[in-house]
């Protein structure tokens, strides 16, 4: 398979050549390889490479799945792969290798996929910008002096380089949407639990993390969570239902929509003029396909809420580490955890009992009241990103002075974190860009568990506002 080939097929499309025996797995998975060896120096994505490990199974019998023959990247966080590394973006979270594939990496080696190598992750996940001491700093294909978001980075970067047409991603407070939005690529984060966690998800005790992919297209989206999403045996909680494949969805129309929309900010303080414009524009555009669309945003006490969220986290992140602790049987030393680490590890062990319990009664009261909300709209949106992805240097995670990071991290990312806390699917999808040329994505909220109505609605808005061909300037 030619080298500029390969990344004009999203996956599906890939899977489609090999069923139809116009290109082999083997030939398509050098093919990735190729793109990435081209790329991974300017935008350092991919962390960990398994190219002998791929050409065999590339070689070997695949699973007859949906995605059969379609190299995969994983994201080097939570995600068990046997006989690889994972290092959570850490200098003291280390694992050699592990001894078995968690439950969601056996269901995407069911889907056809080939494994090729790992994608970069910030420290243990926590900001949104995707750098570390212990990987590096993963850039952005568009203009690699910009972030490629975070917590999925490196999944996002590699995917809109075209060295994958999909990688796996997950999102805490907007991980998968983020970088979605900053890399131009289609992000949906899935109702919780709709994805299986596994047995060993101590780290998602919230509920807040979710796992899913990032993709080029609404279809590849689509047709890896019907590969993935189904009920996982001895799981202690209830698994969504879902009328159709989600597959099925993205040709459906979603018919008339009641679409509520909002510049408004936690913070109150006002997105870029230009992200406002493109808002105000898909708006337009929404009530010009049919929709119900009226301009009102949640109208929410967000500083209770972050208060309340702030406890939560904090608790469940120090005791995350504190397993760390009991397992390698030491403290981490210094220069071992970076400064959001330590700082979150030391605040969750200053809380109380009852002050964590207390965070999480409010965020029950407060997800009941975003919920609510939702039996009058269908949809809520908002853009993803306030501004246009950022300089590198405007998101430092490594500075001292934590509080202005905090600062620099609420101006741009300040949407996505409350469908983390009520479990809610949420889509950014690339619908702009700006002047100079960068993403410019906006964000789909639906009802508990409805993921139909988003990849419906994505679905009519990719016909109406195609990006696929869009390139970014590190792809061809």
């Amino acid at each position: 398979m030619a080298f500029a080939d390969y990344a004009e097929h999203d996956g599906l499309g890939l899977a489609a050549l090999v069923k139809a025996k116009k290109a082999s797995p083997g030939e398509i998975l050098e093919a990735a390889i190729e793109r990435i060896e081209a790329h991974n120096g300017v935008l350092n994505a991919v962390v960990h490479k398994e190219y002998d490990e791929a050409r065999k199974v590339a070689a070997g019998d695949l699973p007859d799945g949906p995605f059969k023959g379609v190299p995969f990247l994983i994201k080097d966080l939570g995600a068990q792969v046997k006989g690889w590394p994972r290092t959570s973006g850490s200098m003291f979270a280390q694992v050699a290798a592990d001894e078995d594939d968690s439950e969601l990496v056996r269901r995407y080696r069911a889907a056809g996929v080939v494994l090729v190598g790992k994608t970069n992750t910030p420290e243990f996940g926590i900001p949104g910008v995707t750098t570390s001491r212990r990987l590096g700093p993963c850039s952005n294909p568009w203009d690699p002096t910009r972030i490629s978001g975070g917590s999925s980075g490196g999944a996002a970067s590699a995917t809109a380089s075209g060295m994958v047409p999909l990688a796996h991603a997950s999102d805490g407070l907007g991980s998968i949407r983020i970088p979605a939005a900053c890399c131009g690529l289609v992000g949906m984060k899935t109702t919780r639990d709709r994805n299986p966690n596994g047995g060993e998800d101590y780290d998602r005790a919230i509920g807040f993390s979710v796992d899913h992919v990032v993709s080029r297209t609404v279809r590849d989206s689509a047709a890896m969570l019907d590969a993935t999403g189904y009920p996982e045996p001895a799981s202690p909680y209830a698994h969504p239902a879902k009328e159709r494949p989600y597959l099925e969805e993205v040709s459906r129309s979603p018919g008339k929509l009641r679409i509520f929309w909002s510049p408004e900010t936690p913070n109150g303080k006002p997105i870029s003029e230009e992200v406002a414009a493109r808002l105000a524009e898909t708006a337009a555009t929404l009530k010009s396909l049919g929709h119900e669309v009226v301009e009102q945003g949640l109208g929410i006490d967000y500083r209770t809420l972050y208060r309340a969220q702030a406890l939560v986290s904090a608790s469940n992140f120090s005791a995350g580490v504190r397993r760390w602790v009991e397992k390698l049987g030491r403290e981490p030393g210094e220069g071992e955890i970076e400064g959001l680490a330590r700082r979150g590890y030391e605040a969750g062990k200053r809380i109380t009992g009852d002050q964590a319990m207390w965070g999480w009664q409010q965020l029950r009261l407060m997800n009941r009241e975003v919920l609510r909300n939702f039996e009058s709209f269908d949809v809520y949106l908002t853009p993803v990103l306030a501004t246009t992805p950022p300089k590198h240097e405007f998101l430092d995670t490594l500075t001292d002075d934590l509080r202005a990071f905090d600062k620099a991290q609420s101006a741009t990312f300040p949407f996505t974190p409350p469908f983390n806390f009520t479990g809610q699917p949420s889509l950014s999808l690339p619908l702009h860009q700006s002047a100079d040329g960068l993403p410019i994505a906006m964000m789909f909220t639906a009802r508990y568990a409805d993921e139909a109505t988003l990849y419906r609605l994505a679905g009519q808005l990719e016909k109406e506002m195609p990006w696929k061909d869009r390139r970014p300037a590190i792809f061809g």
